[in-house]
């Protein structure tokens, strides 16, 4: 019998520990933004998208949000940040491996907003699973990595928002 309480008392000591171990990383392209433009602020369509996202992931008990500095990726993000309450942290989309370590490091759920050409990448990064280029129509795409212990899988998820027309 008291082997069986010292069982019992060491697994609720070290279930906090375990339960650490488990979170979940979603990572998206920003929303569909207007051409022709330096630093392009999201379409409607795109407002409509980041709100969708917001929707998606009301409930998947996110922790950080974090976004390049350029508006579309801050505009994506931005639905979820204030439905949250969380603020924006900026990460350097050219140092995506220290964003990787860091993001591993904080064990906590969270969105991670980037483009095109580094959403993938990173995706990659983290999972170290094969992971297929954007190209620049590419905004449906969501990729979940989740970690549990050693396990890592990603997903890619395809967000159900689809505009008629581009703005």
């Amino acid at each position: 019998m008291k082997k069986f309480c010292l069982l019992v008392s060491l697994a609720l000591i070290f279930q906090p520990c375990l339960a650490s171990d488990e979170f979940t990383l979603y990572l998206v392209r920003h929303a569909e933004k207007q051409i022709d433009i330096k630093n392009p602020p999201l379409t409607q369509c795109g407002k409509e998208r980041a709100r969708q996202l917001a929707t998606l992931l009301s409930e998947a008990k996110i922790k950080s949000i974090y976004s390049t500095s350029y508006q579309r990726t801050m505009s994506t993000a931005a639905p979820l940040a204030n439905q949250q309450q969380l603020a924006i942290k900026n990460y350097n989309p050219k140092q995506l491996k220290q964003v990787s370590l860091q993001l591993k490091q904080n064990k906590q759920n969270a969105l991670i907003v980037g483009h095109s050409n580094t959403t993938p990448q990173l995706a990659h990064l983290l999972s170290d699973k094969k992971t297929e280029p954007l190209t620049e129509q590419d905004y449906q795409e969501l990729y979940q990595v989740q970690f549990n212990g050693e396990q890592i899988s990603l997903t890619k998820l395809m967000q159900p928002h689809v505009c008629s027309t581009k703005k």
